[in-house]
């Protein structure tokens, strides 16, 4: 057993006394991440300002045998950044500079607590911008991207996290510091700093992380579209790939997700709509006006009943903005609801959204459907009454059942929210046990006695006291105060 009061006296030697959290009231402030179901206080939290703070901090939990769990703003929606009770949490958010930005190369260099938009509203005015676009991406930190391989609405044309971080910095679980990749793309060599992005903070921790920087395009044009029905408005999407256009984004919400948010944001969603498709394009602006014409007789052929046009720049921000605050516009409309994220082959969207609607209705449940539709990334929202018996058990069981027939359709437990504390458990339905094994032999080249965020990923028991990942609204969520993430 560690002595808790030398571990505390050596982080306050590293990183100086308002470094260090140790009070227990105040270190329940960081129990959870955004799955607040998952609720584990830490034994210590130390807030780092420079690389050499989160060596020394890291070294300590070496030389003392203690666990340790990165975190960044604590958006994440799997458990990814849940404490351990017996470990230090390294909270990131204090190191935040754009260390460098390189027009010419079109690299930027930042610190892991450097929130996504940040570096976006950085390198705008020149005509640059970040292309991974979390729905988060106001709160969401670099660095927690990095962990989760986070996507967004515009990765169906840009790719994930993974395809615009060409380096990186690391502590690694002993202290020791590393430096992955760099500037230029493509280097020769194991693809280390791929095995890195996405490992979910079981590797090390990034405190600089090197990102691609894309020219904005010439032209950019949306469109919503409504349809009586998800599944029309998934055979639209359906014959825009077929027709050889990649859009920057698509997207498409059911109707119970559009009325949450309605009340939420007030977007006007066509009266009636069983579905809105949100289809964006961009590029040179003559393909862009062609293929966009393309879209439009696509939508109608599909049977698309209104296409509205977004006219300006503010338009097509109300369009996003209805998209990306549908997760926390839930919670007008349900006390309680569960965040599934899964993968399907685009292919199977009718088939997957039926058996979703049969499975509901067989447990008495609603479920809100958004969606990445253009790379088949599901986000069904399963409503339910915690107060009323039996229904929290009900949606629990729904989730994993949506996530069976994701896999049974040949997709996967996961698109963008990682597995974290909270889809482990699933692991095992999707990889073999050699599957397993080969990860863990990754991970232990990294982190040998596995103290880098213990219990995350890999199947074990579950901790006392833990349950699955229900979502709760939180009270101040209610009254439209703040947007989940």
């Amino acid at each position: 057993m560690v002595d808790r009061q030398r571990l505390i006296e050596r982080m306050r030697a590293v990183l100086g006394p308002g470094g260090v959290i140790a009070e227990r009231n105040q270190l329940r402030t960081y129990e959870c991440d955004g799955l607040a179901a998952f609720r584990v206080v830490p034994a210590l939290v130390v807030l780092p300002e420079t690389t050499e703070q989160v060596q020394g901090a890291v070294r300590v939990c070496h030389e003392e045998g203690v666990p340790f769990v990165a975190r960044g703003s604590g958006t994440g929606l799997s458990g990814g950044a849940l404490p351990v009770s017996d470990g230090v949490l390294i909270v990131l958010s204090r190191m935040r500079r754009i260390l460098e930005i390189d027009y010419d190369d079109q690299r930027a260099v930042v610190e892991p607590g450097v929130i996504n938009l940040w570096v976006t509203k950085e390198v705008a005015p020149r005509g640059y911008y970040y292309a991974p676009d979390p729905s988060s991406q106001l709160i969401c930190s670099i660095g927690g991207n990095v962990a989760e391989n986070s996507g967004g609405a515009h990765c169906l044309k840009y790719g994930f996290t993974t395809n615009h971080v060409t380096g990186l910095e690391i502590v690694l679980p002993d202290g020791d510091l590393v430096h992955l990749g760099g500037k230029a793309p493509d280097p020769p060599g194991y693809d280390l700093v791929g095995a890195f992005v996405g490992s979910e903070g079981t590797l090390g921790i990034a405190t600089k992380v090197t990102l691609r920087l894309l020219r904005k395009p010439e032209a950019v044009r949306t469109l919503m579209a409504a349809f009586e029905s998800a599944d029309a408005a998934g055979d639209a999407v359906s014959k825009i790939i077929a027709a050889g256009i990649v859009p920057a984004a698509v997207e498409i919400m059911d109707a119970l997700a559009m009325e949450a948010a309605e009340a939420a944001v007030h977007v006007h969603y066509p009266e009636g709509a069983g579905a809105v498709l949100i289809v964006e394009l961009d590029g040179p602006e003559a393909e862009c006006t062609h293929q966009f014409e393309e879209v439009e007789r696509l939508c109608q052929e599909a049977g698309s009943t209104t296409i509205q046009i977004a006219e300006d720049d503010d338009q097509r921000a109300l369009f996003w903005k209805g998209r990306k605050s549908a997760f926390a516009a839930v919670g007008r409309i349900s006390p309680d609801y569960y965040v599934q994220d899964g993968v399907i082959p685009r292919t199977a969207l009718g088939a997957v959204l039926r058996e979703i609607a049969d499975m509901a209705e067989e447990r008495g449940l609603r479920v809100a459907n958004v969606f990445h539709a253009g790379d088949g990334n599901l986000h069904p929202l399963v409503l339910y009454d915690g107060d009323v018996e039996g229904e929290e058990e009900r949606a629990e069981e729904l989730a994993a059942k949506i996530l069976f027939a994701c896999l049974a359709l040949g997709g996967s437990i996961t698109g963008e929210h990682g597995v974290g504390a909270d889809k482990k458990k699933y692991m095992p339905k999707q990889f073999t046990a050699d599957d397993l094994d080969v990860m863990q032999l990754l991970r232990c080249a990294f982190d040998p006695d596995g103290r880098c965020n213990p219990g995350k990923v890999f199947p074990t028991p579950r901790l006392c006291g833990e349950t699955p990942g229900k979502r709760h609204v939180h009270p101040a969520e209610q009254p439209g105060l703040v947007e989940a993430v």
